[in-house]
């Protein structure tokens, strides 16, 4: 049994998180995760408050343990969520894609562990700095937005800058990418693409199988000319996009247009070639769908193993 700090601290079994994954991290996925003994999350996305507030009702429903919420800060709903986390009591609350600063003091008299999902170490000390309980350190490999640095440069210095716990994401998809990023300093992992094809998942059979057929350089980083970079499949919609951020005939509203909406095609629809099928460089490594029960106790068993091996290489 692998355990850390993060499992004392959260009281749950295994040290890995759900990624909160818009149109895909929903109750019932969350519930799952929690119930095999990770940190499920809800994915607020651009959701209402109101469905959000369903979502966490449902998942009261399918499970008593532990789960998260994810805030994506640039939602136009991010106010309300705020305050929603707050009057449902929520343990755990995620954040990505901007600044929760203006939010922490209340999260934190409120009694929830906030945890930011950061991708270099300034930002990390600054979370530290407002108290954040821990940091999700996510790298370049990961799917959907992305940084600059990779999880092998940026997971160490990290853990060397700040004092709270460190979770490692972004290029995990087996036992070895768990034990590796203990061996780097972190306490836990998050996993966003190897989710993907739980049969818990609500996203379409299409995105399962694209994942599961998909080769080791079957991914691509577009919009990082708007600033915030996303990692996807390779597909018609993807190679369309990268082709018009080098156009300089297209603005950057014309290009947030082409995006809008394409997530959601291919989480719900499977449209190959309208979908934005955000996935990690992980994607090769992932060969089948199993239960999300079977997938976390398979990927630590790898782990204990690979870690338990881990003294043929001292002499």
């Amino acid at each position: 049994m692998i355990e850390s700090k993060i499992t004392k601290m959260l009281n749950i079994k295994y040290p890995i998180f759900q990624g909160g994954m818009a149109w895909v991290a929903d109750a019932r996925l969350a519930a799952a995760v929690s119930e095999a003994g990770g940190l499920g999350t809800i994915g607020a996305g651009n959701a209402p408050a109101s469905h959000v507030a369903q979502e966490i009702d449902l998942l009261r429903t399918l499970t008593d343990k532990p789960f998260a919420v994810n805030i994506m800060l640039m939602s136009p709903h991010s106010e309300d969520l705020a305050q929603l986390v707050i009057d449902k009591k929520v343990p755990v609350v995620t954040t990505g894609a901007g600044n929760p600063g203006k939010y922490m003091d209340k999260w934190n008299e409120a009694g929830i562990k906030v945890i930011p999902v950061i991708p270099s170490v300034g930002i990390a000390k600054r979370m530290e700095s407002y108290k954040a309980f821990a940091v999700v350190a996510e790298g370049c490999e990961a799917g959907g937005h992305i940084g600059e640095l990779t999880t092998m440069a940026l997971i160490p210095q990290v853990v060397d800058a700040v004092d709270i716990p460190v979770i490692a994401a972004g290029g995990i998809g087996d036992g070895r990418g768990v034990a590796a990023a203990f061996m780097l300093g972190a306490e836990g992992v998050q996993c966003g693409t190897k989710f993907l094809t739980v049969y818990e998942a609500s996203v379409h059979q299409n995105y399962k199988d694209r994942i599961i057929g998909a080769k080791d350089i079957d991914t691509i980083s577009t919009g990082k000319r708007l600033g915030h970079p996303v990692r996807a499949l390779k597909n018609p919609f993807s190679r369309n996009f990268f082709k018009l951020e080098y156009d300089s005939s297209v603005s950057n509203e014309d290009l947030e247009k082409e995006g809008s909406g394409a997530l959601r095609i291919a989480v719900q629809e499977g449209d190959w070639q309208k979908g934005c099928f955000m996935a990690g460089q992980v994607a090769g490594l992932i060969t089948k769908e199993q239960s999300t029960k079977e997938m976390i106790e398979e990927l630590f068993n790898e782990a204990e193993q690979v870690l338990k091996g881990a003294s043929k290489w001292v002499k």
